[in-house]
């Protein structure tokens, strides 16, 4: 159904409202400088605006021929666009780059994780003055390398690729991969501690704030539930690296995290060395965007909070995830922990701009996301779904691979114009005042 300019202006007040109307209230300026954020530039609006998104797929559902009663069930990222990758060390020692920020994660549609995808790389591609032809040209490349490496990963052979690391990725990527090698930790540290009377403490400022006693003490709780959430081979930990040095809280983190309460928490390293102490911290989760639009009580209530639902999400979509990673409670809501990683690099595609050399890129990025596809099914560890998730997609999609191919072109285009148009329509509410409580 085609919808006028102010009928769809009050479509998009009635599902941000609805998304983050109980955080707006609690904290109206965050969203103020999210939603400033949001309005720089389409790509910038699409980021922040995943309920947009999913409130406009959930319409289409019946029609997307790709998706059966098992496609319709993958553990899916969520919020899958381009800037959704970059580097991290994983629980083996080694230097990957691949799908990061799993707040969004959940069990559904697998065509969604592409569609998002594939819509981000035409307002990518927009903004670096392409054609729609070019545009079409890169999202094939993308949709290909995706389902060649599924059909490989489904038949078990050695013709899948595997993981980027520096041991296989070129141009761009390569160089992403040998800037987060040249991190440390001492860097990390630098720039978020200072040392006081021979101990290591966080600096304050930038949105970093001291916090009461009462506050510490709760957090201090909740990470020692935290230690019981962490895998077998993490949880030995000598008894320096449980040890709390310093906690402090962040505000305004990310913009997808407006108005969400986060704790840095510093740790004694594996030494009393303090070259080597760890900062992890502690945030509130959300209900993914997504899930509002999924009604499957097995998923439901497979989680124990958004804590749980995000960590678990985020270990059965990486093969080998970050080793701190793990969850608990404060003031009845449930968190996510992790490390802040001194190796995390992203991809700057300002430094990406012709076509050949994106197209390099996004089919590494295709194959990424396949892997994740595949990882968290019936040969993980966790029995939410219990089939083969690329054996399942494969069979759907070849019986027509090039429509598919041709459906998320066709996609791509067509939702990018949609996400342009919607910006400037944000744009103008959100300067007119239209916005409630903002």
């Amino acid at each position: 159904m085609t919808q006028s300019a102010d009928q769809r202006s009050a479509f998009i007040v009635d599902v941000l409202t609805k998304e983050f109307g109980e955080s707006m209230a609690l904290d109206p300026a965050a969203f103020r400088r999210k939603f400033r954020k949001m309005a720089a530039s389409p790509f910038a609006f699409y980021r922040g605006s995943a309920a947009l998104f999913y409130a406009d797929q959930r319409g289409d559902f019946a029609s997307d021929r790709f998706l059966d009663e098992q496609t319709s069930r993958v553990w899916i990222h969520g919020d899958l666009h381009a800037e959704n990758f970059g580097t991290y060390m994983n629980a083996s020692g080694q230097l990957v780059f691949n799908v990061n920020d799993f707040d969004e994660a959940y069990v559904g549609p697998f065509s969604w994780d592409l569609k998002r995808f594939a819509a981000s790389v035409a307002l990518i591609g927009y903004a670096k003055a392409l054609s729609d032809r070019v545009i079409g040209e890169l999202v094939a490349g993308f949709a290909t390398a995706y389902l060649t490496e599924l059909r490989a990963i489904a038949a078990g052979g050695d013709d899948a690729i595997g993981s980027i690391t520096l041991e296989n990725a070129d141009g761009v990527l390569r160089r992403v991969l040998q800037e987060a090698r040249l991190n440390t930790r001492v860097d990390l540290l630098s720039t978020q501690t200072t040392i006081d009377n021979y101990e290591r403490r966080f600096s304050l400022g930038d949105g970093v704030f001291e916090i009461d006693d009462e506050t510490r003490a709760k957090v201090c709780a909740a990470f020692q539930d935290y230690l019981g959430t962490l895998p077998e081979a993490t949880a030995r930990l000598r008894p320096v690296e449980a040890q709390i040095k310093d906690v402090v809280l962040r505000k305004g983190v990310g913009i997808g995290s407006a108005g969400l309460p986060s704790y840095n928490l510093l740790l004694e390293g594996h030494t009393q060395a303090l070259e080597n102490d760890v900062v992890i911290y502690m945030k509130q989760a959300q209900v993914p965007a997504v899930a509002r639009h999924i009604d499957d009580e097995r998923v439901r209530s497979y989680f124990r909070h958004q804590g749980h639902r995000t960590a678990e999400s985020q270990r059965a979509l990486q093969a080998h995830a970050d080793p701190w990673l793990g969850f608990t409670e404060l003031d009845g809501a449930g968190q996510l922990v992790a490390e802040v990683s001194p190796y995390a690099a992203d991809l700057d595609w300002a430094d990406v701009n012709e076509p050949e050399e994106l197209g390099g890129i996004l089919a590494d990025l295709g194959r990424a996301v396949a892997r994740m596809h595949s990882v968290a099914d019936d040969e993980s560890s966790h029995d939410l779904v219990d089939y083969s998730t690329e054996e399942s997609i494969v069979a759907q999609v070849d019986g027509d691979p090039d429509g598919f191919v041709d459906y998320l072109v066709d996609f791509a285009n067509r939702y990018g114009l949609r996400a342009r148009e919607d910006h400037q329509l944000f744009v103008d509410l959100f300067r007119n005042g239209r916005l409630p409580g903002i």
